[in-house]
């Protein structure tokens, strides 16, 4: 047996390859910062901005014009309260951002909001704190509702329900139902671990928070955990479904797609990019060949699409 045969020559290798990247199936985290005249260098994330809404306008033409499926929004507001009221302002950031980039994008790319408060909060968790400072489930969830509407009514074509509160997906679609928008798809991060690579994201956000979110995101040592909130988010009507982080979780990936009547999605996070980053800057790795493989590792364990920091990069290259 001469298995060595079809990794011959380049062409052999891609003909017979099993899994392929396509930019169709890339999707780019963007940072918009109220008050912002000009991009802000995120430094835990070299290469990536907060955006003002004018620098926005050219980075979705330039990700349109890469060919990649979506852009997912991200608000980073001047002011925060208890209970994140810049979430449903139709003049908060992240509103303003979504109107900004679905009229910039057209019909050349799916614009996704973020739906989660702790952008919004001073606190920076993802609900509202009761008396004992404890996340509040369904005061939260409250604050979902009321989001959603705000999100689909300022134009956002997909909404990821980030926050990891029970319930979340069918409260979501309740409201948006209950509001006219029931054609307005729910992508549920349905696995979300209480990760340390999320580390530079709150840099990129400006987060505020105090504590962590291990009550309400998943502990890294449950695999079999992460399938039963994909099945939750599935019952309650979740139109696609997320596993976050994605390098360190592929084997929940892997889970989730074996089964999922939907598609399923992975989050290449913010530590993910940063490592890469940081370690083809001391010399020590190949950077193009390792964002390749780390999204072609992504895609191979059954993501469907990828949110990647790399997105429109990796569609030029793949194009």
């Amino acid at each position: 047996m001469r298995p060595r045969r079809l990794r011959a020559t380049p062409a052999m290798r891609r003909l017979v390859a099993e899994t392929r990247l396509h930019p169709a199936e890339l999707i780019l985290p963007m940072f918009v910062r109220e008050g912002a005249t000009a991009p802000i260098p995120i430094s835990s994330m070299p290469g990536v901005v907060q955006h003002s809404t004018e620098s926005l306008k050219k980075a979705v033409t330039d990700a349109a014009a890469a060919g990649i499926g979506g852009i997912m929004l991200f608000g980073v507001p001047e002011h925060k309260d208890a209970v994140g009221s810049g979430a449903t302002d139709p003049d908060g950031i992240l509103n303003v951002a979504t109107r900004i980039a679905v009229a910039e994008a057209g019909d050349a790319l799916v614009v996704q909001t973020d739906l989660c408060l702790d952008e919004f909060t001073d606190h920076g968790h993802c609900g509202v704190l009761d008396e004992n400072g404890y996340v509040d489930n369904d005061a939260s969830l409250e604050r979902y509702r009321d989001m959603g509407v705000a999100q689909a009514e300022s134009g956002s074509q997909l909404l990821g329900l980030s926050g990891m509160m029970d319930g979340q997906v069918a409260a979501v679609r309740d409201a948006l139902d209950d509001a006219g928008f029931g054609n307005t798809p729910i992508l549920a991060y349905a696995a979300k671990y209480a990760s340390a690579f999320y580390g530079p994201f709150r840099e990129a956000v400006q987060s505020s928070l105090e504590g962590d979110r291990r009550t309400y995101q998943q502990d890294p040592a449950n695999r079999r955990e992460g399938m039963r909130e994909l099945d939750l988010d599935l019952a309650e009507g979740a139109d696609i479904v997320m596993v976050k982080p994605a390098m360190s979780y592929l084997d929940v990936l892997a889970d989730a797609a074996a089964t999922s009547p939907v598609p399923v999605w992975a989050y290449q996070v913010s530590g993910e990019y940063a490592m890469i980053e940081a370690a083809a800057d001391h010399g020590w790795i190949d950077r193009r060949r390792a964002i390749e493989e780390s999204v072609l590792g992504i895609r191979r364990a059954g993501a469907d699409a990828v949110l990647t920091y790399w997105a429109t990069e990796l569609a030029g290259w793949i194009r």
